[in-house]
């Protein structure tokens, strides 16, 4: 997939049916892309790049397209995908899959079961185990992988604001969140509009 030449928009919703693939010790984890939100770095006031903020936390954002970019936020592991050239701080956030391989150990790291597994940012993280080391590695250089070959496409793509932003202006109520529309494993997915996950899917 190219990372680099293309708007992040685009890859956004290109990464939707995609399957991410986390190698840990001796257990293969996998799930299918259901959730992204695109940030579009020095212009975006929810970025962790506005106004070309640069710190030692945000330094992989900065990498060349295709370095993942992987941050706390309370207590979870937020994952990112860096979309872009070296020097421009844009990329897609990862919030939810729908899981395929390891699905017995990840409700055994989550202690959860049902849509609860992997259905936000920080909880498919958990449910695969995956490091904060893994920040400022390749995708498909190391442990975390996409197939993008053995994929899913959406049957649709649901446009929405991006989750936890308040007060950022017309950021905060910007189409950046894009979603398999129906799927129940998409974050904070109202019981009434999940449909059956095969009907989500072309």
């Amino acid at each position: 997939m190219d990372f680099i030449h293309r708007p992040t928009v685009d890859i956004a919703q290109d990464l939707l049916g995609v399957k991410l693939i986390y190698e840990s010790e001796g257990i293969t984890y996998s799930g299918y892309i259901v959730e992204t939100e695109a940030y579009l770095g020095v212009k975006d006031e929810a970025a962790h790049g506005f106004n070309g903020k640069r710190t030692p936390k945000v330094e992989s954002l900065y990498q060349q397209g295709g370095t993942i970019y992987a941050h706390s936020m309370h207590r979870y592991l937020l994952i990112n995908f860096v979309t872009q050239s070296e020097g421009i701080p844009e990329g897609v956030l990862i919030r939810a899959l729908q899981p395929e391989d390891g699905l017995d150990h990840m409700i055994k790291n989550r202690g959860k079961d049902g849509f609860e597994v992997t259905n936000g940012p920080g909880k498919f993280t958990t449910a695969m185990q995956i490091p904060k080391s893994i920040d400022g590695t390749r995708l498909n250089e190391g442990r975390l992988k996409i197939d993008t070959t053995d994929r899913k496409f959406p049957r649709h793509i649901h446009h929405s604001p991006r989750i936890g932003i308040p007060h950022k202006g017309v950021w905060t109520e910007a189409l950046l969140r894009f979603s398999v529309q129906g799927n129940p494993y998409v974050s904070r997915m109202r019981v009434k509009d999940r449909i059956n996950i095969d009907a989500t899917w072309l």
